[in-house]
């Protein structure tokens, strides 16, 4: 039996207010609300998830509600971004200027790993990148979500590669 890995399913990641995550990720990045449910460990903490018109596996970002949580902070043996997709290099112009007229942290269009892509950071200073799926032979992407304050040509249509920064030390024999 062999075993074809296409990608990642979900991604879960930590908020520190639900209210403001779910203004963010569903007005500002027009990802859907799939479910909101507690965490299973401990039922006072929220869990939400966002994704695609279906909630189809690759779509999922995923939150745990953790109100004492510091915030993020960059360097080694962390996760350095997340990377959400979108249809073309065109939907990376809209997304600068959206982020623009939003006052959404952001950088400027750039290629990384042959791609066209956009660095922003979302309201709790959390990385992503958006990545342009114009020359991707990979997986297929999801369907944005109907009722998106984003244009369905624009959308996110799931999770891309992300990028993890780790500290080598070498062993000295």
């Amino acid at each position: 039996m062999s075993l074809t890995l296409k990608g990642l399913h979900h991604v879960s990641a930590i908020t520190g207010k639900a209210q403001e995550n779910f203004k963010f990720y569903t007005e500002v990045l027009g990802l859907r609300l799939i479910k909101k449910t507690v965490n299973q460990d401990d039922i006072s903490v929220y869990h939400l998830f966002y994704g695609d018109e279906k909630g189809n596996p690759g779509t999922e970002l995923t939150f745990f509600e953790l109100p004492m949580a510091g915030r993020n902070r960059e360097g080694n043996n962390s996760i350095s971004a997340l990377s959400l997709r979108v249809p073309n290099d065109n939907a990376l112009t809209y997304w600068e200027q959206r982020f623009t007229e939003l006052n959404v942290e952001h950088g400027t269009i750039q290629t990384l790993g042959g791609r066209q892509t956009l660095a922003f950071r979302d309201h709790e200073g959390q990385r992503f990148i958006l990545v342009s799926d114009e020359n991707d032979i990979g997986v297929a992407g999801g369907i944005p979500w109907a009722k998106s304050p984003v244009p369905a040509e624009y959308g996110i249509v799931g999770l891309g590669p992300d990028i993890l920064l780790l500290k080598v030390q070498s062993i000295q024999r």
